[in-house]
């Protein structure tokens, strides 16, 4: 399956002691919570550029499985790193936070983020 595609937050859980635990302001948390980001993927081969787009805050990743990339994370800091995939699954490490992001169906995508055994889960469905 490819994650090619347009996705809308449908559903998350754990947002606020997440967003808390990776020092997210309790202002940035309370405005970004209700908001429904909208993810555009671009895979082609191994390569991959994603668009997180919440309110008027725009995240771009660009990458390539199993190559080094420098990636922004949700708090706006840039640090190197490899996404790995495993069959419908892309997982990387950025500074202590675990990423999985799972291709559940041909419509639906799992992002499961841990720190600090604080497990925050969105789901995103295709548009």
């Amino acid at each position: 399956m490819s994650f090619s595609g347009r996705y809308q937050l449908e559903s998350q859980e754990n947002f606020e002691p997440f967003m808390k635990a990776i020092g997210l302001s309790d202002e940035l948390i309370q405005k970004g919570k209700d908001i429904k980001s909208i993810s555009e993927i671009e895979e082609n081969g191994d390569h991959f550029k994603v668009t997180v787009t919440t309110g008027t805050k725009v995240l771009v990743n660009s990458f390539t499985i199993g190559k080094e990339a420098e990636l922004e994370t949700v708090t706006g800091e840039k640090v190197k790193s490899v996404v790995h995939r495993e069959g419908n699954k892309l997982k990387v490490c950025l500074k202590g936070i675990e990423s999985i992001t799972e291709m559940v169906d041909a419509n639906t995508i799992l992002n499961t983020m841990t720190v600090a055994g604080i497990v925050y889960k969105r789901t995103i469905k295709r548009i």
